[in-house]
């Protein structure tokens, strides 16, 4: 990681004497993708290059107070000294947050969440339904965009399943670590009883990445239409605009027929296809980096029980890090971030481990 910031930074400083040539007024296409590539590593390099400086400055006024005689100027260069050590602190901080997002992907602005009715029947249909409306008021609160893909309905108003879009700052930040099995204790709708059942649901958060990460070939597609399903009628039994696409190489296939519109419903459909095969290549990149390391916050595979929601005892406990809020009622109301910043700040510690910013692990 460290290599690779030294090596982007360094980059970046060659890149900005590249462009101040006059020479590539005349080459425009190589002045838009010297533009593009330095505008990609200015989100870090602009940061460092603003620590860097901080240190030489806060290292310059240390010699000063180590060699001055005048008491005055001494306690003027202090005050100097101490502005400089805050200044750099924060910029070390803010430097360790842009390094854990773009180790982690979490400055992802878009993501894709899948839900799935799992054991428990009817109950757990329904329980998905509340984690889809659990994350659409979170969604909302967070002043993002929602956007509903597919919903697979019941007969008693639950999801078998159910897709949603999500597009905004710090998204896939706070939704990554809702991937794996959500589990629910309270006395269902239908029980006659009052006795307290359990059912389950499981939660898959993708990365939505931009279409030039994700290269889709013609002939790596096999599309197919179908008649839609859901809610419409008449109308879409008699309209094949459902599209089922299945991807040659990998063997993934998507469903969507939730559109009227088969163009719609296409469109769709590749942009979860896109996120499915995104995820499979982080999955296997962070894989073969870290074979030996499972981290406290859990792999986000959908057979790990990640979570417990408890209504009799208005309890959530988050069972990767052994956080108990008694908030249901306020969690389910759309208050999401009080389990999502803990263990953002959970994997923060986890995966930046001993990495000191100050140390001289980035030198220039």
């Amino acid at each position: 990681m460290f290599e690779k910031i030294k090596a982007d930074y360094r980059r970046y400083e060659e890149l900005n004497r590249e462009l101040a040539s006059p020479d590539l007024v005349n080459d425009p296409g190589r002045l838009a993708a010297l533009m593009r590539e330095r505008s990609a590593l200015a989100k870090l390099a602009v940061p460092y290059a603003r620590y860097l400086e901080l240190t030489r400055r806060r290292a310059e006024v240390q010699q000063v107070i180590e060699t001055e005689s005048d008491p005055e100027m001494k306690e003027y260069a202090q005050a100097e000294f101490d502005q400089l050590a805050q200044a750099e602190a924060e910029s070390a901080e803010y430097l360790k947050t842009l390094i854990y997002e773009q180790a982690t992907g979490s400055d992802h602005a878009g993501v894709i969440v899948e839900i799935r009715a799992g054991t428990g029947g009817d109950e757990a249909a329904l329980f998905a339904r509340d984690l889809y409306e659990m994350y659409r008021r979170f969604v909302e609160r967070q002043g993002w965009r929602f956007e509903p893909l597919e919903i697979a309905p019941t007969e008693l108003g639950g999801f078998r399943e159910a897709s949603f879009g999500v597009r905004g700052e710090g998204a896939y930040r706070h939704l990554q670590f809702e991937s794996g099995g959500h589990r629910v204790q309270r006395v269902p709708v239908t029980e006659t009883q009052g006795r307290i059942h359990t059912s389950a649901a499981t939660v898959a958060v993708l990365p939505e990445p931009e279409e030039v990460e994700i290269e889709l070939r013609d002939e790596d597609l096999q599309i197919d239409v179908m008649r839609a399903g859901g809610p419409g009628g008449q109308h879409q039994n008699k309209t094949e605009s459902g599209v089922r696409i299945t991807h040659l190489p990998s063997g993934i296939v998507v469903n969507c027929r939730d559109e009227r519109s088969q163009h719609k419903n296409k469109a769709k459909a590749l942009r979860i296809l896109r996120s499915r095969l995104y995820e499979a290549q982080r999955n296997a990149a962070q894989s073969q980096r870290s074979q030996t390391r499972r981290s406290l916050i859990g792999s986000g595979d959908r057979s790990q029980r990640i979570r417990t929601y408890n209504f009799p005892q208005n309890r959530v406990t988050d069972h990767r890090i052994n956080l108990t809020l008694h908030q249901l009622d306020r969690i389910v109301a759309g208050e999401l971030e009080l389990v999502t910043r803990p263990l953002i700040e959970h994997d923060r510690r986890e995966q930046l481990g001993g990495f000191d910013v100050e140390s001289p692990h980035l030198p220039v």
